[in-house]
């Protein structure tokens, strides 16, 4: 019987935020693999183990949800004044695609480490003690992130007592700044791609709601949580073991892509998963977070619940955290609402498994709302490295 020996491919695994993923150098990557397209595809699907029928990704790196069905490419800087590019891929778990339309907000805490550790930032540049800021070409959305990277004795500092609800264990803060995070558009209409910071998201079949339509960090639509019949404090078990659920908030996700204009048919949709988001928020309420502690109202501003890749997301992604920060600092939005309306640079918000604090700053140029930065609290840590095995054939 014919085989195909295994290829090794030096690979980092590493947690940021509350997503995990595999880290590649370009350089590292087999010829084919180094170019956008298929074979780049194909090599990253099988180290991640999709597409899987089964939904398990048990032959591959992947962890069977979208937190954890991710891979990143680090390469050398392409755009002057930064230390690297970073490209994200969202693979598929059960479905034959990997989604190149967006960031990831999580997994960008980890970038900065990453490139530390393989290379890219000169030893000059490294305090023995103190902060390392390292400039990131994000290459998805042609945006740029500084990532404040802490350093112990010289070398990437992963341990410490920064928590972050989502994450079982401390760890080290690694603080990020998303610049402009409004994706380019016509007529300086980038941040709000209608032009409005509410607009109505009219569905056939499903109803008429008002939306904010969103380009910051990630387009994201955001809905009114009582307008789905929903409180805003849903559990993801709740919303992900309804299927009429789920098919309901993904129609109006691909509408609302319609009408942001990120798709110009409905059918595209179900091959861009990751952008946009949808979202839908309440104003502050008691309830119970996924680890068992209390969430009181009094803690925060906002409750706000996210999906991602079809699912509720066990907390909240990075780049949805920019969005809502972006749009809670605009007034008038429906998360600046139901956060109490007003002028704010900052925003405390309540999600599955917790509570995240973002900042933003928006202003008015001409007439038009610009969020000139986003900014969080993230931390990283290597998890594995080496390298992974994938069949020869496998691209």
């Amino acid at each position: 019987m014919s085989h195909v020996p295994q290829i090794k491919i030096p690979a980092t695994y590493l947690r940021g935020g509350t997503s995990k993923g595999v880290f590649f150098r370009l350089q590292d990557l087999p010829e084919a693999a180094q170019r956008p397209g298929a074979a780049r595809d194909r090599l990253l699907q099988r180290v991640i183990g999709s597409p899987d029928p089964y939904g398990k990704q048990t032959d591959g790196m992947g962890g069977a949800t979208s937190s954890t069905s991710k891979a990143v490419i680090i390469g050398p800087p392409t755009v002057a004044g930064h230390d690297v590019d970073y490209l994200f891929g969202q693979v598929a778990i059960d479905r034959d695609f990997v989604d190149w339309s967006g960031n990831c907000g999580n997994l960008s805490a980890a970038v900065g480490p990453f490139a530390i550790a393989n290379g890219f930032i000169p030893p000059a540049r490294l305090p023995q003690h103190g902060v390392c800021n390292v400039r990131i070409w994000q290459a998805n959305i042609g945006k740029t992130i500084v990532a404040h990277v802490p350093i112990t004795h010289g070398q990437v500092q992963e341990t410490g007592d920064f928590e972050l609800d989502g994450v079982t264990f401390p760890a080290a803060e690694v603080q990020l700044a998303f610049l402009d995070p409004a994706e380019a558009g016509d007529e300086g209409q980038a941040l709000f791609p209608t032009g409005k910071p509410v607009d109505t998201l009219d569905v056939p079949g499903v109803g008429r709601f008002q939306a904010t339509f969103i380009n910051a960090g990630i387009p994201t639509l955001f809905l009114n949580a009582a307008d789905l019949g929903y409180t805003g404090t849903e559990s993801q078990e709740a919303i992900n073991s309804d299927p009429a659920a789920l098919a309901r908030l993904e129609t109006l996700r691909a509408h609302g892509a319609l009408q942001m204009g990120l798709i110009q048919d409905l059918s595209e949709a179900a091959t861009r998963q990751h952008t946009p988001k949808i979202a839908w928020v309440a104003p502050p309420a008691d309830y119970v977070a996924s680890s068992g502690q209390s969430v009181r109202a009094a803690e925060i501003d906002v409750l706000v619940r996210a999906l991602s890749m079809g699912r509720l997301h066990h907390a909240m992604m990075g780049t949805a955290a920019v969005a809502i920060g972006a749009a809670a600092a605009v007034p008038g939005t429906l998360v600046n609402l139901a956060a109490g309306g007003g002028a704010r640079e900052a925003v405390r918000f309540g999600h599955p498994s917790g509570t995240l604090r973002v900042g933003a700053q928006a202003v008015q140029r001409d007439g038009q709302w610009v969020v000139t930065q986003a900014v969080m609290s993230r931390s990283a840590r290597v998890l594995m490295e080496g390298w992974v095995r994938v069949p020869g054939d496998a691209f």
